[in-house]
């Protein structure tokens, strides 16, 4: 295995559902070393079911979500209501650089092992604290899930069309959150090793949804004018938008923000006249007729194929993408190229294909496989074992106490 950046951080994490695990998956990505804390008491739900379809699983090690989302971790299980199951964890910090969780702020106090105490056993320790709308604050016992991040970080208010209620982006959004989290994680990493101080990162996933519409922000700010919905449309810019195609719900992106792009796309749909049109002169012209230039766009598009679409586009100069659904995505030349699809092997589940880590550090064919999410209580052994140094004797009577469990 190369080496990671990563390769010597352990960290403790005690996130769930999709938001943290999200983010600690990006780092075990880098190489961190990741253990996951469960309970056979409170299973992650993402093992035991999906918010569309509820229970749906054979078993906790038998998870689609689980398993995409805890690639390349170990997990260990400790009943944290035994105060024996706080102390181990006491016990474990001072071998590892990072806590994470993503519980409801007060849940890591309660048990014992809030920053303040976790800094007096290891004082360089970093902790992320995620939530919905941070540690402080009226809001700080708000329910936080995707839905939510969206409406109270108003990307909602942003999303759909402008005579159309808002549009949740959903639990897309989670992925959000757990990127700024795994971002303020490595900044604080960098950060103690230039100071020799830990950190503890008060994450608000609305904020961190807001930093996402930052210019819609500046715009309201500076004018007092609230954005609206706008659909695909942007002011900046004629065509914008998804335009159908021939086949069943197929759909191009078009977008053209230069003089030069304007020109090209006139070329490539075989309508010249459209240059001298004073409906589309200028870029001011095409936003404020932009309903009409839809159209004409969309029956040069609608009988052609997609692929063909973005081929004629493209070499022309003009931005132009199909709208893949999943499986049409999977298939695209270019992901295959990059092979971001995997085949991973879980040990009760059939292979599977999972996303691997975003990026590249070398040619796609020498980047290393991810491992299988752990098993429910997998490396107990080697965490309590070796890490530890505790004998099986002892494992096994936690174990029958229920305190490893």
């Amino acid at each position: 295995m190369k080496k990671m950046n990563l390769q010597n951080v352990r960290i403790l994490d005690f996130t769930w559902a999709w938001a943290g695990p999200f983010g600690t998956l990006l780092l075990a990505f880098m190489g961190a070393e990741i253990l996951k804390v469960e309970s056979i008491v409170r299973l992650d739900h993402s093992r035991i079911r999906t918010l569309a379809s509820g229970p749906s699983y054979g078993g906790p090690n038998q998870a689609g979500p689980f398993n995409d989302l805890n690639l390349n971790k170990k997990s260990i299980t400790l009943n944290l209501s035994d105060p024996r199951g706080v102390e181990l964890i006491k016990r474990l910090v001072p071998h590892c650089d990072v806590v994470a969780n993503n519980f409801r702020p007060g849940v890591m106090e309660h048990w014992g092992i809030g920053y303040e105490n976790l800094r007096k056993i290891k004082p360089d320790i970093i902790m992320l604290s995620s939530s919905a709308c941070g540690a402080v604050g009226p809001e700080r016992h708000y329910i936080g899930y995707a839905p939510s991040f969206c409406a109270l970080g108003g990307i909602s208010h942003l999303t759909g069309y402008r005579d159309r209620a808002p549009v949740s982006v959903g639990g897309r959004i989670d992925t959000s959150s757990g990127t700024a989290g795994a971002f303020a994680i490595l900044a604080a990493l960098i950060y103690r090793h230039r100071t020799g101080r830990g950190q503890h990162i008060d994450l608000s996933s609305r904020e961190a949804v807001t930093a996402l519409i930052g210019d819609s922000i500046m715009e309201y700010l500076f004018t007092v004018n609230v954005p609206m919905r706008a659909g695909n449309r942007e002011s900046y810019a004629a065509p914008h938008n998804a335009y159908r195609c021939e086949g069943y719900d197929a759909w191009i992106s078009i977008v053209v923000t230069t003089e030069e792009e304007w020109l090209a796309l006139c070329d490539a749909m075989g309508a010249p006249e459209l240059k001298s049109d004073p409906r589309f002169r200028t870029v001011a012209d095409r936003v404020k007729h932009c309903e009409a230039l839809d159209q004409i766009v969309s029956q040069w598009t609608v009988n052609k194929n997609y692929y063909a679409v973005m081929a004629i586009l493209q070499a022309k100069g003009v931005a132009a993408v199909p709208t893949f659904d999943g499986q049409t995505l999977s298939q695209d030349e270019h992901i295959k190229a990059r092979r971001i699809f995997v085949k991973v092997k879980p040990p009760e589940m059939k292979e599977r294909t999972v996303v691997r880590a975003p990026w590249l550090t070398g040619p796609p064919e020498e980047q290393d496989l991810p491992c299988p999410a752990p098993l429910l209580g997998e490396h107990n052994d080697y965490v309590f074992g070796e890490i530890l140094n505790m004998s099986s004797e002892e494992i096994e009577k936690l174990q029958e106490e229920k305190v490893i469990c």
